[in-house]
């Protein structure tokens, strides 16, 4: 079957990199109407995407899959107008490929610049969420890429429905219908096929659990743009305005648990006042997470229910309404603690001492790193890039949200009147 997976691959490859060369030269607008025309065929043919998830929910019955994992699967009358929504957004976004920059004379009097490109193919493997069918080929499309998707095998049906109607957008709109391509098979041996398609495929997105990332991470032979945890950090400095830490605090932890932008660590400058760290710790409480302190935290707040932080809370993605707190001696600590612990997603201190925030932003090596900011907003539409297929905690090519920016590279133009070189 390997063998067999090698040749399915080979075929989406060449068909992919022959699209991609049309992608890279499609005019903008042409672009817009095929994702406006994906938008009106996933509205059209809404009954036929959700008869389609039916049959992926029945089968999540029978497999055992966990109520969260069935809500992120299930589709709807709303969540179907969200997904042809979002195609309408991305096409409403300006348009990077072929942008100018940074074009400057030099001595010889010629001009020396960047133009931004597509990077060509792109792989996409997630899991479960079938409206990522939608949002990831309508970004490759719009940045002027062609798109290999491979889903999780409990959504094939509704992916399949929905590629479908990609694939007639862009036939009615004159752009190659395999610029959007499904691996329509739920052999896992085509993921690693995929992984190692190094001479059709420029660039690997893993969107899902962390075991597909590692995997992915491992096994690819093509640049992967991913990130494995997000273990975030907020500190509270000497200076912070109490309210304004309280509410900072409780938003990064209790917006949404499920998320990698969460707050897992807080930590608080042991001059802070013990009031202070109780309120906050309390407010925590009320909202039903469970706090694990260090032992100076516990004394803190003694006769509250804090239970022992152990090593390992300090390197634990919780994703869910557990948090570790730490009282730290400075900040030069709290730097240290988040280098020795953090994913390197979203860090944020609350102060109202200038360079102590500046120290922050300059010193903490991670994706974004905020001032005075809930690590919530560490998120592409907040961010005004429209949407975002991922969040990359690597340093190549992008980092923190990715837009469709950051599905574009750059290359030297020069501009000349006949110059040469002596």
């Amino acid at each position: 079957m390997e063998a067999d997976a090698v040749m399915i691959m080979d075929t989406l490859g060449r068909q992919a990199k022959a699209a991609a060369k049309a992608m890279r030269m499609a005019d903008s607008k042409v672009k817009n109407d095929a994702l406006m025309l994906a938008a009106s065929w996933i509205r059209r043919e809404s009954q036929e995407i959700i008869s389609a998830n039916v049959l992926d929910m029945k089968a999540a019955d029978e497999n055992g899959l966990d109520d969260a994992m069935k809500d992120r699967l299930l589709l709807n009358g709303d969540r179907i107008d969200a997904m042809a929504e979002g195609l309408a957004q991305i096409a409403a976004l300006a348009d990077p490929v072929g942008e100018i920059d940074h074009l400057r004379y030099r001595p010889s009097g010629i001009q020396v610049g960047h133009m931004r490109v597509p990077l060509g193919v792109i792989g996409i493997i997630y899991e479960s969420r079938p409206n990522v069918t939608a949002d990831a080929a309508g970004l490759c499309l719009k940045s002027g890429n062609a798109a290999i998707l491979r889903g999780g095998s409990e959504a094939i049906h509704s992916n399949r429905a929905i590629a479908a109607c990609l694939r007639r957008a862009l036939v009615d709109s004159g752009l190659p219908q395999n610029a959007v391509q499904l691996v329509d098979s739920t052999d896992r041996a085509l993921v690693g096929a995929l992984l190692k398609s190094e001479q059709y495929v420029d660039v690997i997105i893993p969107r899902g659990g962390k075991s597909l990332i590692e995997r992915v991470a491992a096994e690819s032979r093509v640049p992967v743009i991913k990130h494995l945890d997000g273990i975030c950090h907020v500190y509270i400095d000497a200076s912070a305005k109490p309210a304004m830490a309280l509410n900072i605090a409780v938003n990064a932890k209790t917006h949404r648990y499920g998320v990698c932008n969460a707050m897992e660590t807080l930590l608080i400058h042991q001059a802070v006042h013990a009031d202070v760290v109780c309120a906050v710790i309390q407010a925590m409480l009320d909202k039903g997470v469970e706090v694990r302190g260090c032992e100076r935290t516990r004394a803190v707040c003694e006769g509250m229910d804090v239970k022992v932080a152990a090593d390992e809370d300090w390197a634990t993605e919780y994703l869910s309404p557990v948090l570790s707190v730490r009282i730290m001696d400075s900040l030069d600590a709290a730097v240290d603690h988040i280098a020795e612990y953090s994913s390197g997603h979203t860090e944020s201190i609350v102060t109202e001492n200038y360079e102590a925030g500046q120290r922050f932003l300059r010193e903490v090596d991670s994706s974004s790193v905020m001032w005075n900011a809930s690590t919530r907003f560490a998120d592409g539409f907040e961010y005004g890039l429209g949407a975002e297929i991922g969040i990359s905690t690597d340093r190549l090519h992008v980092r923190g949200p990715v837009g469709l920016e950051g599905l574009t590279s750059q290359k030297w133009i020069v501009l000349g009147n006949g110059q040469v070189r002596s």
